[in-house]
C-alpha cells in the first residue's frame, strides 16, 4: 500500500511541527519511518525506495527534498516503567542511541570543543536532568553546523512515559521533564527544518505542547492526511484481490471497518494483516497492538450513568457526546465523562455523525466500530462494570443521549 502522498500533502503545507495522534496499531511507526527515509541523508542511495511510488511522479520541488538532511528520530513507545528514575534512565537511554545514529558529530570539525563535550556526556550517561532536557536543542545545533542544514526532529509516541506516569503515579515529573525536551527542540528553534510527533492524545492542555506555538495538530477528527493512516476500502479491495479473497470483503469490513478518520473509511492495518496472515480466520489481533492499562483506570472511576452509557454502547446503541480532543490523563479522574473523548481518540469508538455545535462545545454520535472492538471492550469495559449495576433499558436513551440532545 504505497502512502507517500503523505510526504507531497506535507511538503504543500509545510507546518515547523506535526502531530498525528492516532489509535495504537494505523501505521504511525511505518509512516514516521518512511518520512525518516525520505528526508534522511545518508551515504546509500535511498531514492530508490521512492522512484516506483507516488511521491516520485508528483514533480521535481518533491524530488528535491528527498535525501537532503539530517534526521533526529527518537520513539519513546518502551520509555514506559513503574517508577520516574527507571522511566527516565529510559528516556536517557534512548536518547543517547540516537546520538549514536551521529557519529560524525563526535570529530566533527565544525563544532566546537564545549558541544563535543555535551555530545560525549550524552553517551557516557553522565548528564544532568537540566542537560539532557535540552539535549534536542544541543543535538540540532550540531547536525546543523556539521552539515550546513538544519535536521528534521521525528518523535514517536511522545506521550507514552506521560501515560505511563498517570497510571504510575509521576505524571507531573514526566510532565516537567518532557515539556522543556520539546520545548528545546521544537519550539522557536533556529537548527529545526521541521518536526513531527506522534501519539494517542493531543494533551495540549497539560502544557507538554501547549507552549509550541508553532504546531498543527492533525486528529481522527480532521480530513486533512485522513487516508495516510489505516487501510482506505480500495486499498481493502486490492489486498483481497491480491490474496484471490474477494469473498471475505464483507466479514473484514464486519470485523476490523467501521472506523472513520475525517472524511475517510478507514480500516484497522494491524488487524487485517494479522488476518490475512492467519488464513483470513477473523480473530481479536487488536489487543496485541498495546497495553489497554489507561482504558482499565478510566473504568475504574466510572459512575453508575457512564457504566450504563458504555454497556448501552456495548449493546449496539449510538451515543451523542461532548468531544475534546484536547483530553487530558488527570481530567478521567476530576470529570469522569471525558472518558468518551479517550475512547474516541484511542480507538474504542468512532464518530458516526458530522460534528454538531452547542457554543463552543463540539457533540458527536459515536459507537463501537466493529465486531473486533466490540470484542476487546466485552473484556476490557463490560466484566469491569458488572460491579456497577445492571445494563442500560433498551426500551430507553441512556440519559447521556438526552443530556446531550438538549444542549444541541
Amino acid at each position: 500500500m504505497d502512502k507517500t502522498l503523505l510526504i507531497r500533502d506535507f511538503l504543500d503545507e509545510r507546518p515547523m511541527v506535526s502531530l498525528f495522534t492516532r489509535p495504537r496499531g494505523f501505521g504511525k511507526t511505518l509512516n514516521m519511518d518512511m518520512l525518516r527515509v525520505f528526508f534522511e541523508l545518508s551515504e546509500k542511495d535511498t531514492s530508490v525506495y521512492f522512484r516506483s511510488k507516488k511521491i516520485w511522479r508528483c514533480g521535481k520541488k518533491y524530488r528535491d527534498c528527498q535525501g537532503k538532511y539530517p534526521v533526529i528520530f527518537i520513539t519513546f513507545k518502551d520509555c514506559k516503567y513503574d517508577t520516574w528514575e527507571y522511566t527516565y534512565e529510559a528516556i536517557r537511554k534512548t536518547l543517547a542511541q540516537e546520538a549514536l545514529r551521529h557519529p560524525e558529530l563526535k570529530g566533527s570539525p565544525r563544532c566546537d570543543d564545549f558541544e563535543k563535550s555535551i555530545f560525549n556526556r550524552l553517551l557516557s550517561g553522565e548528564m544532568s536532568k537540566v542537560e539532557l532536557s535540552g539535549i534536542l536543542r544541543d543535538l540540532s545545533a550540531m547536525l546543523h553546523k556539521h552539515h550546513g542544514v538544519a535536521p528534521v526532529i521525528i518523535i514517536e509516541d511522545y506521550d507514552v512515559p506521560i501515560q505511563q506516569g498517570h497510571i504510575c503515579g509521576f505524571y507531573d515529573e514526566a510532565v516537567s521533564f518532557l515539556r522543556n525536551l520539546f520545548s528545546g527542540g521544537l519550539k522557536d528553534n533556529p537548527h529545526l527544518t521541521f518536526g513531527f510527533l506522534t501519539g494517542i492524545l493531543r494533551l495540549a492542555q497539560d502544557s507538554v505542547l501547549g507552549g509550541l506555538n508553532n504546531i498543527k495538530v492533525n486528529t481522527v477528527l480532521d480530513s486533512r492526511y485522513s487516508e495516510y493512516f489505516g487501510l482506505t476500502p480500495d486499498e481493502i479491495r486490492t489486498m483481497a484481490a491480491y490474496y484471490h479473497s474477494e469473498d471475505k470483503i464483507d466479514e473484514i469490513c464486519e470485523w476490523y471497518g467501521g472506523y472513520r478518520f475525517g472524511h475517510s473509511d478507514i480500516f484497522a492495518p494491524y488487524s487485517v494483516i494479522r488476518y490475512f496472515g492467519s488464513g483470513c480466520r477473523p480473530g481479536v489481533f487488536w489487543q496485541a497492538a498495546g497495553s489497554n492499562d489507561i482504558i482499565n483506570d478510566a473504568i475504574s472511576v466510572s459512575g453508575d450513568e457512564i457504566a450504563n452509557d458504555l454497556k448501552a454502547l456495548l449493546s449496539g446503541k449510538t451515543l451523542r457526546t461532548k468531544i475534546d480532543s484536547n483530553v487530558v490523563y488527570p481530567q478521567m479522574h476530576s470529570n469522569p465523562s471525558y472518558i468518551y473523548s479517550f475512547l474516541l481518540m484511542a480507538g474504542y469508538l468512532t464518530p458516526v455523525s458530522e460534528r454538531m455545535m452547542a457554543g463552543w462545545n463540539e457533540f458527536y454520535d459515536v459507537a463501537i466500530p466493529n465486531k473486533e472492538v466490540s470484542c476487546v471492550c466485552q473484556v476490557e469495559i463490560l466484566e469491569k462494570l458488572e460491579r456497577l449495576g445492571p445494563p442500560a433499558s433498551a426500551s430507553s436513551l441512556p440519559p447521556a443521549i438526552h443530556r446531550a440532545e438538549d444542549a444541541v
